[in-house]
């Protein structure tokens, strides 16, 4: 696989959705997590809707989105319910929304119900961005390519390919993911989430055509990035030029 050119680590983190949805996080590690990715102004932060007000305030004055969840890590609770997080979530301060699919509804093919459900979140939170993760781990591929049908009719911006509860994908389910999208819902974007853990498996997920990466180890990925690439100081050594006799 041919890798896409990264010029520097500014345009690396612009890919990046760094995350952190630990659900026993404290206060001050939230910050120290803010603080690294205002450090290399990722795309955005992913938090937990209890977090978004602190995000908000620590992030105000920088470019960096603030995201957050609804309906997670299972995606079961009623359309009514996931649309009234929503809107909590864009008055606190979230700029992007990330929904779960009800796989219960996928695995029956109710694919109206799925539809309205995205359609009415979207509709709720207006300009902000949508995302709907449809765990792709759990799903055959026929499955994915009508989830994300769906999600590309309804009006979402990004299908997303796991909460992070599941085991990674495979480089390779990845980019089997990326290009069943792309034929079955070539409008939509796509982000890919779990398994990135490095400058090279970001990169390939990037030519493969991703248009954003999710990960929990964005920090380390970008930082070794930097050193790496723009961070290592070489002194020559000094030629001297002696005329031979």
């Amino acid at each position: 696989m041919v890798g896409y050119n990264i010029k520097n680590s500014s345009e690396l983190a612009s890919y990046i959705n760094y995350t952190n949805l630990n659900n026993m996080i404290t206060e001050g590690e939230m910050r120290e997590f803010l603080e690294k990715a205002k450090e290399l102004n990722f795309n955005s932060v992913v938090v937990s809707p209890t977090y978004v007000p602190l995000a908000k305030e620590v992030l105000d004055g920088t470019d960096i989105k603030i995201g957050s969840v609804v309906g997670f890590p299972l995606g079961f609770e009623d359309s009514e319910t996931k649309k009234a997080e929503a809107i909590a979530l864009v008055e606190s301060g979230a700029d992007e929304i990330e929904m779960v699919l009800n796989l219960s509804h996928l695995k029956d093919e109710k694919y109206s119900l799925i539809e309205d459900e995205i359609k009415q979140i979207k509709e709720a939170i207006g300009d902000n961005i949508l995302k709907v993760i449809i765990e792709t781990k759990a799903l055959e591929d026929y499955e994915k390519a009508n989830a994300a049908k769906a999600a590309e009719i309804a009006g979402a911006d990004y299908v997303k390919t796991s909460t992070g509860f599941m085991t990674p994908n495979h480089i390779y389910e990845n980019v089997n993911d990326i290009n069943i999208f792309q034929k079955h819902a070539p409008k939509i974007k796509i982000e890919i989430f779990g398994g990135i853990n490095d400058y090279k498996n970001a990169n390939q997920i990037i030519t493969a055509g991703a248009d954003k990466l999710g990960s929990d180890q964005g920090y380390e990925i970008v930082k070794r990035y930097k050193d790496l690439r723009e961070n290592t100081q070489v002194t020559p050594k000094p030629i001297t030029l002696t005329k031979k006799d």
